[in-house]
């Protein structure tokens, strides 16, 4: 039995009237109604705007079937205390905001208790009038499990070799994880019309671009691992060591990592390294993109993309600048209503409570700006401080930037104290887009070590004994910009030395 019908078995016999089915697969929801409904020996009735009002199976229609209202008042004189019916009404939020639907959908919602007449409003969003809130349970229709798209998969593989086996196999179903059964069936088609087999990299594409007609997530599948990337040798170690899963219980899953570091350090890339090191997808989730201009629609952008996160495992997922994007929490009840709020707080109980084999990957350049309960425990594994690149971290960086814009290794190096990764790339980019050395595309970058100085003490101030390090491993004892004692900008003097 289903989660759906067994949620809808146990609120028909609780007597919940009104019922909201949030799907993004109507048909194979009203399947699993059918044979609930048949099994259950309940009447049925399913009402759409282009097939009217089909009683039983289908066969007997009603007279002015494309009126909602007519749909809904004759379903309730079927009424029977003594024999359960239910109306599917698909698609339905389309017509809530009729002052006039709202009214009698709410009356006979009341009258159900007695007539046992129960309306499941079928529909990809919920969107519910005030009028109603109180009347709905939201159950929602969950996308295929493994064992679903491993049966989809035999259907469409039915020939020898079509199919993988072994890890393969594995690997397949992995990718296909958070697709609805039309997109699976679709990808698996398309994988064999391209190689006579079906692939993991032809779902991955179509998966891609799945993701990102939602606007809300993306996916990045990148080839550059660890060995891209210079330094974090402790955060290395440690996701490597969380997400390998030896001597861990399978019971136990890993949960994430919040990093913090000044601009350019290498947050972002090593989220993006390490799902190529640990052979996961990156899912990037855009937190500002989940504000919606209508009532509740901030709530269900939410509870869509958390949900379709949660189907992809396993899976890294990416919260990118969250500091910004949370920055107006507190301030969110005299701004915006209280949404934002309503939002963060599902963002926590997601990041505390979710069951799903994810690895959230959050970064922050600015930790005055996150919430105090954002960082606390058990919603991170650990909280990492990216510090400016030491001395051997700058060289393993030049070596790969060198060998990755085929730069002599006989060029000398500009003088790079205090130099982030990110100026270290951009140096050897200008190099070769100029057609200069390395030292003399030097002056064309600041480091943001001089224009964000202030910012960069305060960050290390609040991290020191608070945050492990992301180099040397345990807790971040702080550091002193070796720029302190030097001019603030070339030809400038430094102040404190007049």
């Amino acid at each position: 039995m289903s989660k759906l019908t067994r949620q809808l078995r146990e609120y028909v016999a609780g007597c919940f009237t009104a019922i909201w089915i949030e799907s993004h697969e109507p048909t194979e929801a009203i399947a699993e109604i059918q044979v609930l409904c048949r099994d259950q020996s309940w009447h049925l009735a399913r009402w759409s705007l282009d097939r009217g009002l089909q009683i039983g199976s289908g066969d007997t229609t009603a007279s002015e079937t494309g009126d909602p209202l007519a749909a809904i008042n004759t379903v309730a004189a079927m009424g029977n205390p003594n024999q359960t019916t239910i109306l599917v009404l698909e698609n339905f939020h389309r017509f809530l905001s009729s002052a006039e639907i709202v009214q009698t959908l709410s009356t006979r919602i009341h009258e159900g208790k007695q007539s046992r007449v129960f309306y499941l409003i079928l529909s990809p969003v919920v969107e519910l009038p005030v009028e109603l809130e109180k009347l709905f349970v939201v159950v929602e229709h969950e996308l295929p499990g493994r064992d679903q798209l491993l049966e989809i998969a035999r259907g469409i593989g039915s020939l020898p070799g079509e199919l993988p086996d072994g890890p393969a196999l594995d690997t397949l179903l992995d990718a296909a994880g958070g697709l609805t059964r039309y997109e699976a069936e679709s990808a698996y088609s398309l994988s064999l019309v391209r190689h006579g087999t079906i692939r993991p990299d032809v779902i991955w594409e179509l998966k891609s671009g799945m993701l990102k007609k939602s606007g809300l997530l993306s996916l990045y599948r990148g080839g550059a691992d660890f060995d891209s990337l210079g330094g974090l040798m402790a955060l290395k170690s440690f996701c490597r060591q969380a997400l390998g899963g030896k001597g861990r219980s399978a019971t136990v899953k890993p949960r994430g990592t919040l990093l913090l570091s000044p601009s350019g350090c290498g947050k972002s890339q090593f989220c993006k390294a390490l799902g190529a090191e640990t052979g996961r997808p990156v899912v990037v989730l855009n937190v500002g993109a989940l504000m919606g201009s209508l009532v509740g629609q901030t709530e269900q952008r939410t509870r869509q993309a958390l949900h379709i996160i949660d189907a992809t495992s396993p899976a890294i997922c990416f919260l990118d600048e969250v500091d910004k994007a949370l920055a107006g929490i507190a301030g969110s009840g005299q701004s915006d209503g209280g949404v934002s709020a309503r939002m963060f707080g599902s963002l926590l109980t997601w990041l505390n409570d979710r069951e799903s084999d994810v690895f959230v990957v959050c970064t922050a350049n600015d930790v005055s700006r996150l919430p105090p309960e954002f960082a606390r425990a058990e919603r991170f594994d650990g909280v990492f401080f990216l510090d400016l690149p030491k001395r051997d971290e700058k060289d393993a960086i030049w070596g790969i930037y060198r060998e990755h814009y085929a730069i002599d290794v006989q060029q000398a190096r500009p003088d790079d104290t205090d130099w982030t990764g990110a100026e270290i790339k951009s140096c050897c980019r200008l190099s070769v887009l100029l057609g200069t050395t390395l030292a003399e595309s030097s002056r064309n970058i600041v480091p943001v070590a001089v224009t964000s100085a202030e910012s960069i003490s305060k960050l290390r101030r609040w991290a020191s004994g608070r945050c492990l390090d992301a180099s040397a491993g345990g807790i971040y004892a702080g550091s002193k910009s070796s720029r302190s004692r030097r001019s603030v900008l070339p030809g400038v003097p430094n102040p404190s030395n007049n």
